[in-house]
């Protein structure tokens, strides 16, 4: 991996590596670069341990810092992730889901490490922007009833059947 100037850094209680690793075997262009080990023993772990872990997630740089269980992560924070069909998005949403994740409206949901992601597909983008103000305000309705995004049911709302 490059030098980057600006980078996500997300927190991890001692399984950076593990999330890099997950991250880099789902998601296209996302790979794991760089891991650093603590030069000393610090607050969260002792010397050698895995301190930092470069990575990136669908060309998104990111470091993941083993700082401990002091910080939990919380839905302010998101990766958006627009799909183009409903099996890249049935794929997505079930290996994050299966692998200790849980499940939550509208797409959202978070990984067994807190992150949370939003599992969009396209259609979904651009039923909610239609210029017809009620197919957008019907696909948005039928979003807000969900889990995970049904693509057939918003592309019938849009259509208003």
């Amino acid at each position: 991996m490059r030098p980057v100037k600006n980078r996500i850094c997300l927190w991890y209680d001692g399984d950076a590596e593990e999330a890099a690793r997950f991250y880099a075997s789902l998601f296209p262009d996302s790979a794991i670069g760089a891991v650093h080990r603590a030069p000393a023993d610090y607050p969260a772990g002792k010397e050698g341990d895995v301190l930092t872990v470069e990575f990136s997630v669908m060309g998104i740089p990111c470091l993941g810092l083993n700082g401990g269980p002091g910080v939990r992560h919380n839905w302010a924070f998101s990766f958006q992730v627009a799909t183009q069909d409903q099996a890249e998005t049935d794929r997505y949403w079930h290996a994050i889901i299966d692998n200790g994740g849980q499940a939550s409206e509208c797409g959202w949901c978070q990984d067994k490490w807190g992150i949370s992601w939003q599992i969009t597909p396209q259609v979904l983008t651009e039923a909610i922007s239609d210029p017809d103000p009620e197919a957008a305000r019907r696909a948005f309705e039928a979003m807000m009833q969900m889990g995970k995004i049904d693509i057939a049911t918003i592309e019938a709302a849009r259509r208003g059947e």
